[in-house]
């Protein structure tokens, strides 16, 4: 382990695991471990899929899933906004140019 990481151990389905993180994002580790244990726990009380191996697999594709929805949701928000923002560019570039008696 690199001297700037730190042991982090986490819980995930009753089971204990020591992971490495950098300084400052063990916060972020235990948030995320935290909402895997709950997707996992989702997984394993619906009873429609049996094994460790499968439910892991299962909310890691769930959340894959949201992830990829989320990018494109941003990615498409960004796309909005820079045209938006290059429309009033122009507008103001215009009224700019007008004032200026171009």
């Amino acid at each position: 382990m690199r001297e700037e990481q730190e042991l982090v151990t986490v819980r995930i389905l009753d089971k204990e695991y020591r992971v490495g993180c950098d300084k400052g994002e063990r916060e972020a580790l235990i948030a995320s471990a935290y909402h895997l244990d709950a997707r996992m726990r989702e997984i394993y009380s619906s009873g429609k899929v049996v094994g460790m191996d499968r439910i892991a697999v299962m909310a890691a594709l769930n959340i894959a899933h949201e992830f990829l929805q989320l990018r494109a949701e941003k990615e498409n928000l960004t796309r909005k906004v820079n045209g938006e923002l290059r429309n009033l560019h122009d507008k103001v570039e215009m009224a700019v140019n007008r004032a200026m008696g171009k």
